[in-house]
Parts: C-alpha cells; structure tokens; sequence
C-alpha cells in the first residue's frame, strides 16, 4: 500500500472494538472508549486506550527494572527463582484469564497487572518495610508500594512528565493491593486477588527450590482444598473465583476457598515471609536501605530539584534495583583496596 493510500482499518477501528465490547462483554465490564486521562490527547488508531497503557507500562524504565528486584529471596543462587518481573507477568496471565472468562476487559487488567508492582522498592517485601519505618522516624510518614507505582507512572517516568495513563489503569494500580483502597473497577479487583493467587504459589515453589520449606510441611488442610502443587492449586483458585463472580455479578471467592489461601498465607508468614532465614537477610537488608537512606538524606540526589527531601530520596531508593543497590553502598561503606594503578 503506498504511503497516499488512505488508513481504511485505522479509520474503523474505534467503532468496531467498540460495537465487539458492547456485543461480546459483560453489561458490567469496563469499556475501552472514551479514553478518561489527565492530560486529553488523541487515541491510537491501531490500539484501544488501555493497550496503548500497556505499551507505555513494558516500555517504560521502571518495568525493566524489575528483573533485578527481588521477589522474595534475595540474591539467590539459582537462575530459577522469581523476580518482581516474573511476578508480574504471572500475576498478569492470571488476570487475563480470569478476565476473558467472566467476559471482561482483558486489556485493562493485562494493563493493571503489568503496572501495578513499579513502584517496589529494592529486596522485595523486606525493603518496603525498612524504607517505611526510615520515612516514620525521619520524617513522620509512610511507604506504601502501591501509592509509588502510581507515583512511578503519574509523575516520575519520561522524566517527571508521566505516561498519562487512562484513570482506570491508575486506580486499579492504586488498588491492587490489599492494604489499599478497593479498586473501581472489576478488572481492578481482579487483579488485586490474582496478585495473591501468584505470590502464594510461586512462593512456596522457591522456597521448595531452596530447601527452606519440605512439602510435607504444608498445612495439610489446605492442601487437600487446592492441590499439591502450585498448578493445581492457581486452577483451582481461578475456578473457584470465577465461578463465584459470575453467580455473585462481582469479583468474589468461594468460602472454602478462601479459607485454605488464608491458612497458607498464614503458613507462609510464619514460615517464610517472617521465617529464621528472612529474618537473618533482614538486619542486612535493614543496614544497607538505611545507609543509602541516611546518605541520600545528607547528600540529596539529583531529580525533582523542586520536590520535598523525603520524598526525592524517596523516589531513588524505592526507583534502585538490588544490584544497583548493593554497589552503592559498597561504594560508601567498604573501603577501596589500596595499591590500584593510580592510587
């Protein structure tokens, strides 16, 4: 086709995904058009709006980032263990598969899924809480991962002028956790479950991989509710929820369900999350965000010139990757060898 040929599938193409949504989804899942973002701009003509979300998540910096962010072991010995990354491309499948069978919009939870870890801080789980209390005792606030990733794409991508993603990517970003407030949307909450599903399973599977945990300790209980592997026991999960939010018109679990992912998380705190051998990479991983907090506090680094202390320091360490993280600091706390060339 010449370049002078008119664009017959681009000029068609809004009306058409919009007439597929409106004969092919749920009444209750969320539609593509009109594109709700902070800053108005004109639509792709090839892709929806929560697509073109999508393409700015997984090309942005901060998602390729996570392959150097600790899931839930730090540093492992292994090639085979979960990173932020992996985390969030299981979490993403899951959701689209929860999505296209209760008839809703996979696009929009592919788009959640993808975003809505890009504000982790360095060491996983550890590092969030450490960098939380540094900000309490500093400077009397809070880290909260999701409010970060929402930070991430709002404001600290394309340097400070954000990916001006669709209101509902963000709010499902800022929902997807727990401890947050629910999301708006249906494709939100799905995510925010499906998170749960995926750490609990593929958790457990690296803890088996590094000796940590022996299968026979698994609360038996819940085992026998799930299966005996990670699976089965996400089949069985996704079942269960979809089920139950086709009957329920939201997204819901099952009660037995419910009750044997409460007994492993459980199991997994106590075992794991909070188990003797986090608890020994702790104090380490407490030394070292503290050191870099404390520098960076004194040194501020470069950025939002403009912005508050606590929160540009903030925004460096939470931005880090462990690696990153790790040479920073031997760079301020181990002394360099002597008799170099030139020194």
């Amino acid at each position: 086709m010449s370049a002078s040929a008119p664009e017959v599938v681009a000029a068609r193409f809004a009306a058409l995904q919009s007439e597929r949504e409106e004969r092919d989804l749920a009444a209750n899942a969320a539609r593509s058009y009109p594109a709700r973002r902070r800053r108005a701009e004109e639509d792709c003509a090839l892709r929806t709006p929560f697509q073109r979300d999508r393409d700015r998540i997984v090309h942005s910096k901060a998602f390729r980032r996570l392959k150097h962010k600790t899931q839930v072991f730090v540093a492992p010995q292994g090639d085979h263990y979960r990173t932020r990354l992996t985390h969030t491309l299981e979490v993403t499948g899951i959701s689209r598969t929860v999505a296209r069978a209760l008839r809703l919009n996979e696009d929009l939870v592919e788009a959640i899924g993808l975003g809505h870890d890009l504000g982790h801080p360095p060491f996983g789980h550890i590092g969030e809480d450490v960098l939380d209390r540094c900000l309490q005792e500093r400077f009397g606030g809070h880290f909260h991962h999701w409010e970060q990733s929402l930070r991430v794409v709002d404001h600290l991508e394309r340097d400070g002028s954000g990916l001006n993603l669709t209101e509902q990517v963000r709010d499902g970003i800022l929902g997807h956790s727990s401890r947050a407030q629910a999301p708006a949307t249906l494709e939100g909450a799905i995510v925010r479950i499906t998170d749960r599903f995926a750490y609990l399973n593929h958790d457990i599977d690296d803890a088996l991989r590094a000796g940590v945990l022996a299968l026979a300790e698994l609360p038996r209980s819940a085992i026998a509710v799930l299966g005996d592997s990670g699976s089965r026991r996400i089949d069985a999960l996704v079942h269960d929820l979809v089920e139950n939010s086709e009957r329920a018109g939201e997204i819901v679990q099952g009660a037995e369900a419910a009750a044997a992912m409460g007994e492993l998380r459980d199991f997994m705190f106590e075992h794991v999350y909070l188990g003797t051998v986090a608890r020994r990479e702790h104090s380490k991983v407490e030394r070292v965000i503290r050191t870099l907090f404390d520098h960076f506090c004194e040194h501020p680094p470069l950025g939002d010139l403009d912005g508050e202390l606590a929160t540009r320091v903030t925004d460096y360490v939470a931005g880090m990757t462990d690696r990153y993280c790790i040479r920073v600091f031997e760079e301020l706390a181990v002394p360099r060898a002597f008799g170099r060339d030139g020194v």
